[in-house]
């Protein structure tokens, strides 16, 4: 693990969305010239597609190099392809159709109606393959070692697809599960486990909002992943969380980060 997380905290929703935009453009950028190339790992909700609309918009987005970014997804909703609900649908809309990416790097997860039919634990095989394929010598087992992956943190704790408590947290050898009976819907889906998600150089965890304020605090203050699995992400080099101040509203001011915008 790579220390204790790193805390920033912004005035509101959207200026977090502006500066992990921001931030998330020079970390692609300063990859792509020490490696060639950079991968990303996405994520869904309101603040990651935020998040993603805020790069959009950013003039600065042209210093990326689109044809050398590798996407791919922390969780996905089991649904058709196309369906409006699913993640890669809503990241489509808010970036990826409007800069110029290769298709062939933009890893999305398998929908319902793809080749694994319903099976949503064959479909996460496959994604886990697909991850193990880009893999290098270089990394850390089966995964590549992202640039950096984005959670948001639901006001449950969960990230990805891994609620409190189910099976999907508890996995500690795949890296890419079906989930079944998720609390909230659709309750099918694909995630990324904990060992995957700390597999990348910098995890980036986004909460916004005052329904997010427990989860954060419960999350930063020293509970157990099963319990809380936003407390079992983290990145190898660096952990990331982005806040706004109605999520850092209950943090412990030891936690509190003295200096931020």
């Amino acid at each position: 693990m790579s220390g204790a997380p790193q805390l920033v905290v912004h005035h509101d929703k959207e200026l977090m969305a502006q500066a992990a935009a921001a931030r998330l453009i020079t970390k692609i950028v300063d990859a792509q010239a020490a490696r060639g190339s950079a991968s990303v790992v996405l994520t869904g909700g309101r603040n990651g597609n935020g998040l993603l609309a805020a790069l959009a918009s950013s003039p600065a987005r042209d210093a990326i190099d689109w044809r050398r970014l590798d996407l791919w997804w922390g969780d996905e909703r089991f649904l058709p392809d196309g369906d409006p609900e699913r993640n890669v649908t809503q990241a489509r809309e808010a970036l990826l159709d409007s800069v110029p990416l290769d298709p062939a790097r933009v890893h999305a997860m398998p929908a319902s109606d793809g080749p694994y039919a319903d099976d949503a634990d064959a479909a996460a095989v496959a994604y886990a393959a697909e991850l193990a394929a880009a893999a290098g010598p270089e990394d850390h087992g089966p995964v590549p070692s992202f640039d950096v992956l984005i959670l948001g943190v639901g006001p449950d704790t969960h990230v990805a697809s891994l609620f409190p408590e189910l099976p999907a947290v508890r996995e500690t050898e795949r890296t890419v599960v079906g989930v079944h009976g998720a609390p909230k819907p659709p309750p099918t889906r694909i995630s990324l486990t904990l060992p995957a998600i700390r597999a990348a150089r910098e995890v980036w965890l986004l909460a916004a909002g005052e329904d997010k304020a427990k989860a954060a605090a419960i999350a930063l203050s020293g509970a157990g992943e099963i319990q809380a699995p936003a407390a079992g992400a983290y990145g190898r080099s660096r952990t990331l969380w982005l806040l706004d101040d109605a999520a850092a509203s209950q943090l412990p001011r030891s936690l509190y980060p003295p200096a931020t915008s």
